[in-house]
């Protein structure tokens, strides 16, 4: 026998061999059809009989393992259908011979035969007969499951009959010697009669009639029958056979142990189709078990016990007797079988280490050549078998021969579908599958090594077979999950390979369905590049959405009447952690930013680079880059547009790599840290340029605030200086722009500002408003920089020694006096006396300018976007006050403020106030300038510009009164400054350089003394005339401008003569007389009120006289300032009266 059965098993010994073939012409797929029809018979419960006859069926089957069909029983084909096609009647006699041709084949072991007939009709398929059958068509054949259980029927008459012959003894018979076929020839010219030789026929016999037994359904007498054939086959050292009886002894108590079957899937199909009939034989069998467990012949149970193997006992007697087969060489088949058989047995008891060592001896049996097909099929079964006992990296291994041998050199038309089908199915040995999300999660398993070659052979197989897509998935396949053991030259002959194939089909997403049904998912490139971090970017500052502010607060729930639940704040929590706080708006580009390095030893390139979104609909803007090789973190934007609103989230990227299209999903790559997908995109909002007529800043702002300028313009002004900042505002969105306000804040700016710095009209601009997209409005900004025009104190110190008053006492000449340039006359650092001082130090001011603006959806659910312009002045000094103090005037309502100015640039400048003339002042030269002003009713201020409960304490309340005193002085002396060379003017202020002693001198004494001379105002040096011998009216009044009563007072009026040179004649009884007392005495006067006395002089003599008026001195009047009791000086001029001469 040289065509081993890989498919036996133990319980096979009890089946009875039966040989189903076609005769002529039958279609293949007509004949499998009734094929299947008959092997569902495979067990029958005998009529009249509690056995069961179990049935093997075979449609090809070598007529010389017939041969060894006394050896073992099973191996004899005792049964033989036949199928054929006849469709006339004269066909019939050819087709009826080669039926007696088919049996002839194995006419020596059949107990009986069937010829089944489709298609003949007529007188003669009306012909009774019992070995054919006749059916009109196929379609038409409802008995043959009937007629199959009828032709087993026999079989079991002439098994019984042959069982029952050959079991009786029949002790006058010379029993023959059943032999195999190789031992014929060995038996020759042996003495027959010899006690030796008997006990061989005789061991012989009952092995063979235990085999009988065994397909008869009568496992008890089979079980002793092995026994004694044991015995007797042991004492005669006849080891081929006495290995036979004890592997029929193995699968009697097999059957026992294991009635389920050992075979597997085939086994279990034969236990599932006939469980209900053969748990009807076995309950009425001798020796059979009830439903209950609860043997209804007790002795025959006991009697089979005794005789059944145990499960350990059944191992070491397959070992005894595939040892005993290893002695025959011709006997390989059967040792080969008996070790699968083993196996089997092994599997079912879960002894994986000893079936291992049964199929490694498998293994190393060497039969005759063996065919390809033999070949692939033995390498299949023994995969198959160390599946079952749980080796399944050894299962791999065999199969992975079997798929090699499939293509191998010597066949004329290598099976390259059936070699890729064999190689899938040995993934799962090498701990490989074809889905890469296996691969994503924890370490890898499986030799890496073995995987490779591998999927190598796939990608080749798959070469082989034309199917370039297979190819791109395994190679894909390889790249991604292998990427870390290849070495650099393996990366780029794969990538070149890949790169070839794609050329021709370019790898895709879609799962690849084999035909056998198995689908191949898609492999996206999650390594090329490798992604680490995955952010989404908040819209540019000037880009970003702001909700307006409602009345209940942004961080205010209305959805929950309490002001805080934990649960809540926790589920809010989980919120945050995957919803992100900012937004991204309808059709503006939004941005992801991931960190990404390429792995590869050359340089990457990453072409349709975009993002994966649902939620919103997205349109991504692909982008390709090219990664260096082996390149740290690299960040990449990817950018797209949401063309909806709601929420959005971002799942991954798709890429295209190699040829390969890839989609990433974020869920898939474990290693990636990301602050969140999710982001809510906002209704469309405009979209505000704004351009300048200043040009751009190197400097840029940092407000403290942490918002971000998205323009800067610088502008150099002198100090004082004013210029029109045009800013144009252009909307560059798709939507209307219908609001805009506009706020403006100084910054980083430790310099006093005077005035408003930035001033502007947003009425014309808002006229022109709702702007359209494309459109241009302008708004008009004043820059006007007032810094402190105080000179430094080491200024002051140097010019102090001209003698210039500061305590307004009448020391200097109220007209202008040149003074030399400070520059000339004394460095100010004798170390750096080619550099200008402190005062020619440039001043920066910084300020921001907010546009806040919205439009279009957005504006009506609430949103707007705000838009910065960072101004960089930078403030030259124009003119400095070194020096300023007071002189009095004539008159009491008036005074002289003497200003000492420096012009601090580098040109000529003029300088002018008020009804002054304009003073030219060359660079670096100091001049001063008198300005006579009114004094000032500072009383009349309220006690400060705004209410004075927000203010700190006294003293910031004394310096805003300081301030709005300076603010009023300098309204009205309007000093201005000039440089012609450079056509630029602006203003100078004096509000920080007056100091308080100077304010108590420019203000209004709060009580006013008016003096009148015959009716005529008394002040500015004005002389009233009067004559000799005329009494003069003197008025005296007093209004009291201070806050609280005054008075009472008594004045005392003196005249006097000035000599000129310094001598006053207060002696002038005989000149001047008073018409009443020269006292005059003022009650008390109130607030706001004012008081009048009248008085009367008398001039005796003609000359100038001045009247000098002094105050008693009583504790009234000390309580109050003397500034308060300044009078008018009074002049008068007596003349001689005009004498009329009468005509």
């Amino acid at each position: 026998m040289s065509v081993p059965d890989y498919m036996q098993c133990a319980e096979d010994h009890q089946t009875l061999l039966v040989v189903v073939q076609p005769i002529g012409t039958v279609p293949e797929e007509c004949f499998f059809r009734i094929y299947k029809r008959i092997s569902a018979v495979s067990q029958v419960n005998v009529r009249d009989s509690q056995r069961v006859l179990y049935i093997r069926y075979r449609h090809h089957y070598p007529p010389e393992n017939n041969e060894w069909g006394d050896f073992q029983t099973h191996r004899k084909v005792v049964g033989l259908i036949t199928i054929t096609d006849c469709s006339s009647a004269k066909d019939w006699p050819q087709t009826f011979e080669k039926f007696h041709l088919h049996k002839e084949l194995y006419g020596a072991t059949l107990y009986d035969s069937r010829l089944f007939v489709f298609g003949l009709q007529g007188e003669i398929a009306e012909q009774p007969r019992t070995d054919v059958a006749f059916y009109p068509s196929y379609d038409e054949c409802e008995t043959v499951e009937k007629r199959i259980e009828d032709f087993i029927e026999s079989l079991f008459i002439v098994l019984e009959s042959k069982r029952l012959d050959r079991a009786t003894d029949k002790s006058g018979d010379k029993i023959p010697l059943l032999c195999v076929p190789f031992e014929k020839k060995d038996f020759v010219g042996l003495d027959t009669d010899s006690r030796h030789y008997k006990k061989r026929c005789q061991g012989r016999m009952r092995k063979h009639v235990g085999d009988l037994c065994l397909q008869a359904g009568m496992l008890q007498d089979s079980l002793v029958h092995y026994h004694m054939a044991v015995e007797l086959l042991r004492s005669v050292n006849d080891f081929l056979w006495l290995g036979a009886a004890l592997e029929g002894l193995c699968s009697a108590s097999v059957i026992y142990h294991y009635p389920g079957g050992t075979g597997g899937k085939v086994g279990s199909r034969r236990a599932q189709g006939g469980s209900l009939s053969a748990e009807a034989g076995n309950r009425h069998r001798p020796g059979a078990l009830t439903s209950n467990g609860i043997n209804a012949d007790t002795s025959a149970e006991i009697g089979r016990a005794k005789n059944c193997l145990s499960p350990e006992d059944i191992i070491d007697k397959y070992k005894e007797a595939i040892s005993y087969y290893g002695k025959y060489k011709n006997a390989g088949v059967i040792e080969l079988e008996a070790c699968v058989k083993a196996v089997r047995v092994l599997a079912i008891q879960k002894r994986s280490m000893e079936a291992s060592e049964f199929l490694q001896n498998a293994v190393y049996i060497n039969l005759r050549q063996l065919s390809e097909e033999e070949k692939i099929q033995r390498y299949s079964i023994l995969s198959e078998l160390y599946e079952r006992i749980g080796f399944h990296r050894k299962s791999a291994f065999f199969k992975r021969i079997a798929a090699m041998q499939c293509a191998a050199p010597s066949i004329p038309e290598p099976g390259w579908r059936a070699c890729y089908k064999l190689l899938l199915e040995t993934l799962p040995g090498y701990s490989l599958s074809l889905d890469p999300k296996d691969f994503s999660k924890g370490t890898h398993r499986g030799w890496a090594a073995v995987q490779m070659r591998l999927l190598h052979e796939l990608v080749y197989a798959s070469r082989r077979m034309g199917n370039p897509a297979l190819c791109v998935r395994h190679l894909s396949f390889l790249l991604q999950t292998m990427l870390d053991f290849l070495s650099d030259q393996e990366k780029k002959d794969v990538t070149q390979s890949l790169e070839s194939y794609t050329a021709k089909c370019p790898g895709t997403m879609e799962y690849i369905t084999l035909p056998d049904g198995l689908k191949l998912p898609p492999v996206p490139f999650t390594k090329l590049p490798i992604v680490r971090s995955v952010k989404l970017l908040n819209l540019p500052t000037s880009l970003r959405p702001h909700k307006v502010k409602s009345l209940l607060g942004q961080n205010v729930s209305t959805k929950s009447p309490f002001i805080y639940s934990p649960i809540i704040a926790h589920s809010r929590g989980e919120e945050r952690s995957k919803k992100i706080e900012f937004q991204w708006v309808q059709g503006d580009v939004c941005e992801v930013q991931l960190m990404v390095y390429n792995p590869m030893p050359f340089e990457l390139r990453v072409e349709n680079m975009g993002l994966l979104t649902t939620g919103v609909e997205f349109e991504s803007l692909p982008a390709a880059l090219s990664l260096p090789a082996e390149s740290g973190l690299y960040p990449v934007t990817l950018v797209g547009v949401p063309q909806t609103t709601g929420q959005i989230t971002v799942n991954g990227y798709h890429t295209s790599v190699f040829g390969v299209f890839s989609d990433c999903l974020l869920d898939n790559l474990p290693g990636v840290k990301t602050s969140g997908c999710t982001v809510e995109v906002i209704p469309a909002l405009p979209r505000l340029q704004i351009s300048t007529s200043l040009p751009r800043s190197a400097h840029t702002l940092q407000p403290s605030s942490g918002d971000e300028i998205s323009t800067n313009v610088s502008v150099q002004l002198y100090n004082g200086e004013t210029q029109q900042l045009i800013i144009k505002l252009e909307n560059i969105g798709t939507e209307p722009l219908e609001k805009l306000e506009v706020t403006a804040k100084t910054v980083n700016t430790k310099e006093k500002l005077y005035g408003d710095f930035l001033t502007w009209k947003l009425e014309d601009t808002l006229s022109q408003f709702p702007l359209k997209p494309g459109k241009i409005a302008t708004l008009t900004v004043n820059i006007k920089v007032k810094l402190d025009f105080s000179c430094q104190e080491n200024l002051l110190q140097d010019l102090s020694d001209d003698g210039i008053s500061v305590s307004g006492l009448p020391l200097s000449s109220p007209f202008r006096q040149v003074v030399k340039p400070r520059v000339e006359t004394k460095p100010i650092n004798p170390q750096e006396s080619s550099k200008a001082g402190d005062f020619s130090h440039v001043k920066t001011l910084e300020a921001i300018l907010n546009f806040k603006y919205s439009g279009g959806p957005g504006h009506v659910e609430g949103y707007y976007r705000d838009l910065s312009l960072g101004l960089h002045v930078e403030v030259e000094p124009s003119v400095f006050f070194t020096r300023v103090s007071t002189l009095p005037a004539t008159s009491t309502r008036q005074c002289h403020l003497l200003l000492d100015v420096f012009n601090s640039t580098e040109h000529e400048l003029t300088i002018s106030a008020r009804n002054n003339e304009d003073l030219i002042l060359h660079a670096g030269e100091c001049q001063r300038m008198a300005i006579q002003v009114d004094k000032f009713n500072f009383e009349s201020f309220p006690e400060s510009p705004t209410d004075g409960t927000q203010f700190a304490n006294a003293k910031q309340l004394e310096e805003e009164r300081q301030q709005a005193k300076g603010l009023e002085i300098n309204s009205k002396l309007d000093i201005c400054w000039k440089i012609p060379s450079l056509k630029r003017e602006g203003e100078a202020s004096v509000e920080g350089v007056l100091n308080q002693l100077v304010l108590e001198h420019l203000q209004l004494a709060p009580l006013q003394w008016d003096i009148l001379v015959d009716g005529q105002l008394c002040d500015c040096d004005i002389v009233v005339n009067c004559k000799v011998g005329d009494p003069v009216p003197l008025q005296v009044k007093l209004t009291n401008w201070s806050k609280h009563s005054v008075g009472p007072f008594a004045l005392t009026v003196m005249p006097y003569q000035d000599y000129q040179n310094g001598v006053h004649n207060y002696e002038l009884q005989d000149a001047i007389t008073f018409v009443g007392s020269n006292t005059f005495y003022i009650d008390s006067v109130k607030p706001t009120k004012d008081s009048v006395y009248f008085g009367a002089l008398l001039f005796l003599y003609t000359g100038d006289f001045y009247l000098n008026i002094k105050f008693h001195e009583d504790n009234c009047n000390k309580e109050l300032p003397l500034s308060w009791f300044c009078l008018p000086s009074v002049h008068i001029r007596a003349t001689e009266p005009v004498v009329q001469t009468k005509l």
